[in-house]
């Protein structure tokens, strides 16, 4: 019985092919844009860790001043780093970093950059590979040589198509050897770019370019926990350690911050889910916008088709097979819709994950959700259409004009 209210359907779908276009273009847009939001969200999300994660490993980051400006809180000095090193438990690496900012010149070419003084563990802290060369070491450190290391787009811009390894860049005043490029890494997880910077040993940079005018020349320090040991104990410990170093008082606020990759890691990934789920839960609108759609031109179709109905009765048909009939034609319209819907869906996240540059992550159990939600957009919104067709009096159906 059942595969027979099948063949009848489709004999009807058939027949006015565009109406049933239209009928299931609600539910095609609906299945297409649930699973294109989601999967889209998804991708933005694990994007998001993907360029957090590449900044480093149990990464924590001691910064002066509160946020990211600093706010002219003072600096750190090397004091301060050998005393969180002897003192807080749980650190595996440490790296002091200062900062400064200098046109590099090579020829005519020339960028305005950051550049970073650091030491060699950093590289690893930070999760810097070495695409040319190599990193520099701890008697670049000691001597404080004039080499540095530079980020993609440092040698895109200032070398093109040529080797960078073994050339000379002009930093202020000052010559810089070129000893190692490194592999990209992109954007970072607040929209900077992560190549457009230069390494060099810090003892070169304060020395060379910004001079030592304080013992309080160190901007930040990176700062990569153990894994086995709770990184919120970390913070806490560096944080009540910094306080006493600075002579804080207890109404006093912090000048200082410490950032937990991890965390805001966590959090980004935990706002793009709500706001995929509520993007996702908007586009989910439209479903039932088709399936009201359904209901519509089914409700039409029992309408022109009443002395169909009639007659079949009239020769023996049960009720419930009329209503099979109907029901059976509204969910193959909505299952039509929701394979069509799937299949523009993936066409669009292909699409639309190059555009924003996020991973396409197939999920197979959204794909079968939608299909599913829309069978059942088919069942609830094609049921009163079939029951009305099932409850028509044989008699008066004929009658019917």
């Amino acid at each position: 019985m059942f595969f027979n209210a099948l063949i009848i359907a489709l004999r009807e779908i058939r027949r006015n092919l565009t109406r049933a276009f239209l009928t299931v273009l609600g539910v095609v847009i609906g299945v297409a844009a649930v699973i294109t939001m989601v999967t889209l969200g998804r991708g933005a999300t694990e994007m998001v860790k993907t360029q957090i994660s590449s900044l480093g490993s149990n990464l924590l980051v001691l910064r002066s001043g509160q946020g990211w400006g600093g706010g002219g809180a003072p600096l750190f000095s090397k004091a301060d780093v050998r005393a969180i090193e002897d003192q807080v438990p749980g650190i595996k690496y440490m790296a002091p970093l200062a900062r400064g900012v200098a046109p590099a010149v090579f020829l005519q070419n020339v960028r305005i950059t950051d550049i970073q003084g650091t030491t060699p563990i950093y590289f690893e802290i930070a999760n810097w590979k070495i695409q040319s060369g190599r990193f520099f070491d701890q008697a670049d450190l000691i001597e404080g040589a004039p080499v540095c290391v530079i980020g993609e787009t440092i040698r895109k811009e200032l070398f093109g198509k040529e080797d960078a390894i073994g050339k000379k860049i002009r930093l202020r005043n000052t010559s810089v050897l070129v000893i190692g490029t490194t592999i990209p890494k992109g954007q970072g997880g607040w929209g900077d770019d992560l190549d457009d910077n230069i390494l060099m040993p810090i003892t070169t940079l304060q020395r060379r370019l910004n001079g030592q005018l304080s013992n309080q020349n160190i901007d930040q320090v990176m700062i990569s926990g153990k894994s086995d040991y709770p990184s919120a104990n970390v913070v806490a410990d560096i944080s009540s350690l910094m306080r006493e170093r600075r002579g804080l008082k207890a109404n006093e606020l912090d000048n200082f911050s410490v950032s937990d990759t991890r965390q805001i890691a966590d959090a980004v990934s935990s706002s793009t889910a709500v706001m995929t789920s509520l993007l996702g839960a908007v586009a989910g609108v439209s479903l039932l916008v088709g399936g009201i759609g359904i209901m519509n031109i089914m409700l039409v179709s029992v309408t022109e088709r009443t002395r169909e109905i009639g007659i079949r009765l009239a020769i023996g048909a049960r009720a419930r097979e009329v209503l099979l009939q109907f029901l059976v034609e509204a969910i193959t319209l909505s299952c039509v819709g929701g394979v069509t819907g799937i299949i523009l869906a993936y066409g669009l996240c292909i699409s639309l994950a190059k555009v924003v540059g996020a991973p396409f992550l197939f999920d197979l159990k959204i794909n079968l959700l939608a299909f599913v939600f829309s069978a059942a957009i088919g069942i609830i919104f094609g049921f009163m259409p079939a029951r009305r067709a099932a409850g028509l009096d044989p008699i008066e159906a004929l009658r019917h004009e």
